[in-house]
């Protein structure tokens, strides 16, 4: 995964926090509100030892029963309305702190599903999940604790100081002797705390991806016997981590130390110093006693800075990672320039309306052998064309390409790479690209086999296309429509795609399978596709369709899981069909199966296949050879095995003689 760790050395807490205001702002009447009950009942808890300097002062010297009975009485109502009024902060702060949390979580999720592939690519699971999870947990105990009580207990100091001072300024001055070791260690303590924040963090993270791949990878590690080494790896990681928040610890425990032996020590020194005073009848025994109450009454609010700033320390560390991976660009948003100019997206022509040809200067490379006739299927914007072209099919291939090769539509209709050339975002300077001046036409209705050596880009090249990655230059367009200038949902409702990793979800097949198909899509659809892919295993399973495959489907088996992919794909009834060698999971028999359901599919879409098997070349009508990030050949599979060395090695199966 990149590096995210980021430097502390000029971050300020203050403002990575201010980043959680359009979070915090629709419930800030509320979070106010109970910031000033809190301050009412910490003042009330201050009013105590006044009300004690009344009775020693009062009823206790003038031994009057009634009136300490009647102090009594005042202490247990003030108890009481100060446990009333943090009640009623927590109440205040519960319920819509729980609502920040879960739309920061909300935001996040559907920011990550429209982040683009690349970022998925570099970054590790495990630290998008504990984001979501531990991150916002501490982001949401700040906003419920530290955020009201920093400003709380700097109100209750601010007032106890005061009160303390009215009693008898000199024994103030003693009490306030230590605020200047006591502020200078809270300062040097949050910069190292901060950094050790993030270390510990990022390393749940780690930890975090570790334990995820190993539950994702289980029959692996079983299958290799490799728990040991996976076991050790886990103890490296938690010793890392467990280093990590000792370490947080010493720093807490310093801190703690100083702000609660100076604090101690002033207040002994204030009691020696009053009782002299008291002694000497300079001070009322009231007063002292009020004195003493206030200061011990401060000792909370005063020990809990260093509390107070850990948790903050944290919460703006969260916050940060939280942004890290908020402010990575959607897709849609930071649109890359072309490169050199190179790039010139067409704007989106008008509904049904006229397409302008594509630029002449664009010229597919010849293909080696001349190509076999297309058979055409209908743009999917003019529909009117649909029945003329329907019984041109019926008069043979002939007829259909004189009447199609007259209308210039037809020339710029379809699948076509025009100079497409790819290079990934964090490839590193001056390596060259994945693909260069990738021109290739695949015409309405045709289906096009891609074939490569292992590494050539064949997969690059599809992901292109609904656009889980963004070409460098040059452009792709669907029916003469550059896809940069479509909305990528409408993109994608145009286009399907089966990966070769079939990927299933936590979920009934049915609903796996409908995920490709737009809302509302009935059972006879899911039938349709289920026979088109050989799944109808999936209705001899123990509740049908209805289900569950579990985690990554890993409950049926690979060549199932493929089948499953294949109907996803195909449910829609996309107009373009991009399958990623969507049959290497399957036994012979059960692959010829799905071949000849799969041709009936392909006569009427627009298709581009990955293939690496002759029996998968054969579905296609034609065979586009990519090598050296190029295509290099474009014909028929019979005429590229007579007159292609490179085509011949590759589906020969036999060894590179060079």
């Amino acid at each position: 995964m990149p590096t995210t760790r980021a430097t502390t050395q000029d971050r300020s807490a203050v403002r990575s926090l201010s980043r959680l205001w359009p979070y915090v702002r629709p419930v800030r009447a509320r979070l106010l509100t109970a910031a000033l009950v809190a301050i009412v009942a910490s003042c009330t808890g201050l009013v105590i030892p006044l009300v004690l300097k009344w009775m020693v002062d009062g009823p206790v010297a003038d031994r009057d029963p009634a009136g300490v009975w009647l102090g009594a009485l005042y202490l247990l109502l003030l108890g009481i309305a100060e446990a009333a009024l943090f009640g009623i902060r927590r109440w205040l702060v519960a319920r819509p702190l729980s609502r920040v949390e879960a739309g920061m979580r909300a935001d996040l999720y559907r920011h990550l599903q429209r982040l683009p592939v690349a970022f998925h690519d570099r970054w590790a699971s495990g630290q998008l999940l504990s984001r979501g999870t531990t991150d916002l947990m501490l982001l949401r105990m700040f906003l419920a604790f530290p955020l009201t009580f920093l400003l709380v207990n700097g109100v209750t100091i601010l007032v106890g100081v005061a009160i303390m001072l009215a009693q008898d300024w000199l024994l103030g001055l003693v009490v306030l002797v230590p605020a200047v070791p006591v502020l200078w260690t809270c300062v040097v303590f949050e910069g190292r705390y901060a950094r050790v924040a993030r270390r510990a963090q990022d390393q749940v993270g780690d930890l975090t991806t570790l334990v995820e791949e190993s539950v994702l990878g289980i029959r692996v590690v079983k299958g290799f016997g490799r728990h040991r080494s996976q076991a050790r790896a886990f103890d490296a990681l938690s010793a890392d981590l467990r280093g990590t928040e000792l370490h947080k610890a010493r720093l807490l425990a310093t801190i703690w130390g100083v702000i609660v032996t100076l604090p101690e020590v002033a207040i002994g020194a204030a009691l020696v110093l009053g009782v002299v005073q008291v002694a000497d009848g300079d001070l009322s025994a009231g007063t002292l006693v009020a004195f003493l109450s206030t200061a011990l009454a401060l000792r909370w609010p005063v020990e809990s800075i260093g509390f107070l700033l850990a948790m903050s320390q944290e919460a703006a560390t969260a916050t940060e990672r939280y942004f890290e991976a908020m402010d990575e660009a959607r897709e849609g948003e930071g649109e890359p320039e072309p490169a050199g100019g190179s790039r010139e997206p067409a704007p989106a022509p008008a509904e049904d309306g006229p397409r302008d040809p594509a630029p002449a200067s664009v010229v597919e490379p010849a293909p080696t052998v001349a190509p076999e006739p297309a058979v055409a299927r209908r743009p999917v914007e003019v529909r009117e064309r649909a029945v003329a072209e329907e019984r041109a099919v019926a008069r043979g291939p002939a007829v259909l390409k004189d009447a199609l090769l007259k209308d210039a539509e037809f020339q710029d209709a379809g699948l076509r790479f025009e100079n497409v050339r790819f290079r990934y975002p964090d490839a590193p300077p001056g390596s060259p690209p994945l693909l260069h001046g990738v021109d290739l036409h695949i015409r309405p209705g045709e289906s096009m086999a891609l074939v490569g050596a292992t590494g050539s880009g064949k997969t690059t090249l599809t992901a292109l296309v609904p656009r889980l990655h963004e070409v460098t230059s040059g452009r792709i367009t669907l029916n003469g429509v550059d896809i940069t200038a479509m909305p990528r949902e409408e993109l994608r409702a145009k286009v399907a795609v089966a990966f070769e990793e079939p990927t299933l979800f936590s979920t009934t097949v049915g609903e796996n399978v409908l995920m490709g198909a737009p809302d509302g899509t009935g059972a006879d659809d899911l039938d349709r596709a289920l026979a088109i892919a050989q799944a109808e295993f999936a209705h001899a399973l123990p509740e049908g369709t209805a289900t569950r495959v579990g985690e990554q489907g890993l409950s049926l088996s690979g060549g199932q899981r493929q089948r499953l992919a294949l109907a996803r794909a195909v449910v829609g009834r996309p107009t373009f069909l991009v399958l990623d060698d969507p049959l290497s999971a399957l036994d012979v028999h059960t692959e010829a199966a799905v071949e000849a359901a799969l041709r009936r599919v392909l006569a009427d879409t627009t298709a581009l296949i990955v293939a690496h098997r002759p029996s998968t070349v054969l579905l296609a009508d034609r065979v586009a050879l990519l090598s050296g990030g190029r295509i290099a050949a474009v014909g028929t599979h019979q005429e590229l095995l007579r007159g292609n060395a490179e085509y011949a090695h590759l589906m020969s199966g036999e060894e590179d003689p060079r």
